[in-house]
């Protein structure tokens, strides 16, 4: 439909698995499966349900008529009460059996924690992908002297490869936040409408021992180990604070790795990837710019700012329930995981194919080094006999010199005026010797080295377990 607003997170950047993910198909058919793990647990546990009622829920779970849904929740104002009545006409025999005990947020909340453990499984894979790029890059680049900057003005040699370490660091930083984060999902079971399990008391004849076991029983269904302890009627909000602080951080490290990029590549040092046929401006036909990078950064403020939704809604839960988190937590959760989703495509996209110019590395290199060499220089003189306060004026009067050339359009002279220093003692020919870019890396690629081996094993099981969560 082009009369109606689509997002452009569903029509232009999120991954399929995503989308099929946080679809309505996806949400409803998990809302019917939560119903048949209800009354199968129920039955299990003596409850007057038949194997025949539960095996005809099983049999629609996938068949739900969204029209009569529509029609039900236009009737009654509540969306879940709509879905039950839908699924029982499609299952007659189980309607008086459907939601047996429960509250709304039995199937809402449990359905929500589904979805978003699965999502963030989903986007660790995504992101170890990014990392394993950034540490084939970084590995292959580690030696590779390039300009440092610090406040964005030239300072001492890096290497190439120590740069995208620094950028691989941080996403190792946001995967124990995810893992952290995974771990602590728990379910929130069939409570009941305030978290005390009074309806299941009656239901059970006052058998606490058969509410665990049913609470088990369901949890095991969908892949949980635990239920949270103790809740209202939802599970607590803390949870999507977490969860969406986390998608936050992965947006700013992707936001710091692109950003760089975009400033390198106006210098022309490190490009991302460019198509053949592509086109960077629709009037400066020359143009290639870095919208990959750029469109990481737009993504990355957004996800950023709604990343703030989370803790207002956890903060302002009055008692043991109120409504005023839903709409909210239906925009900004689903959301929130499309646009991480679409960073980290993006973020993969780049990092498989970012490009070093290094001829243009190794002449920026050869510009500045003679500054960066002016300390070694100063020791090598000194060893020749110097006064280290008269060599350090001397280099101080020349550089301020040079950089005064520099900035009129010429090439630096530093090693020519400081060769015409006769005091200075140390001819052009011998400065050139101790101008190895090399020698001003310090350990940079032994650090690349040892942090890239200290990482591999993350990567092992990598392309094994995407093909398994995407089946």
């Amino acid at each position: 439909m082009t009369d109606r607003y689509e997002s452009p997170l569903s029509t232009r950047y999120a991954s399929p698995y995503m989308l099929q993910l946080f679809s309505a198909d996806t949400r409803y058919q998990t809302w019917r499966r939560l119903w048949v793990s209800l009354a199968r647990a129920e039955m299990e546990l003596g409850l007057p349900i038949t194997q025949g009622q539960v095996e005809e829920l099983e049999a629609h779970i996938s068949e739900i008529d969204y029209d009569c849904v529509r029609r039900r929740e236009k009737e009654v104002r509540h969306d879940v009460m709509a879905h039950v009545y839908a699924f029982g006409q499609a299952a007659p025999s189980a309607a008086g059996i459907i939601h047996l005990g429960a509250t709304s947020c039995y199937v809402t909340d449990n359905a929500d924690l589904i979805l978003y453990r699965d999502g963030l499984r989903y986007l660790r894979q995504q992101l170890l992908q990014v990392m394993a790029n950034l540490a084939d890059f970084a590995q292959q680049y580690r030696a590779l002297p390039t300009l440092g900057y610090t406040h964005y003005q030239p300072a001492q040699l890096v290497t190439v490869g120590k740069r995208a370490a620094l950028w691989l660091q941080d996403l190792e930083s946001d995967l124990s936040e995810l893992d952290f984060t995974l771990k602590n999902v728990k379910f929130l079971g069939c409570r009941g409408t305030t978290g005390t399990e009074a309806s299941f008391l009656d239901l059970f004849d006052g058998d606490q021992e058969k509410i665990s076991q049913m609470n088990r029983k369901i949890s095991s269904d969908f892949g949980f180990e635990e239920c949270f302890p103790v809740c209202g009627q939802t599970y607590p909000r803390k949870l999507d604070s977490r969860i969406l602080n986390c998608l936050s951080s992965i947006a700013q490290s992707c936001y710091r790795m692109a950003n760089d990029i975009r400033l390198l590549q106006h210098d022309r040092q490190v490009e991302e990837p460019f198509e053949k046929d592509q086109i960077g401006s629709s009037a400066m036909a020359y143009k290639r710019n870095p919208m990959r990078c750029e469109r990481i950064c737009s993504l990355a403020r957004y996800l950023m700012a709604d990343a703030m939704n989370a803790p207002m809604t956890a903060s302002t839960q009055w008692l043991e329930r109120t409504l005023d988190d839903s709409a909210n937590r239906r925009i900004a959760l689903p959301e929130g995981f499309l646009c991480a989703d679409a960073i980290l495509r993006l973020a993969q996209n780049v990092t498989n194919g970012l490009h070093v110019n290094e001829r243009v590395i190794e002449k920026t290199v050869k510009e500045y080094l003679p500054f960066i060499a002016t300390e070694n220089l100063m020791m090598e003189a000194v060893k020749r006999g110097g006064d280290r306060q008269e060599l350090h004026e001397i280099i101080r009067r020349c550089s301020m010199a040079a950089t005064a050339r520099m900035k009129d359009g010429g090439d630096c002279d530093l090693l020519d005026r400081l060769a015409g220093e006769p005091s200075f003692g140390l001819s052009r020919g011998d400065m050139e010797r101790l101008l190895n870019p090399e020698l001003y890396t310090g350990r940079c690629a032994q650090q690349v080295e040892d942090f890239v081996q200290s990482i591999r094993p993350l990567f092992a099981d990598l392309e094994r377990e995407t093909a398994r969560i995407e089946l």
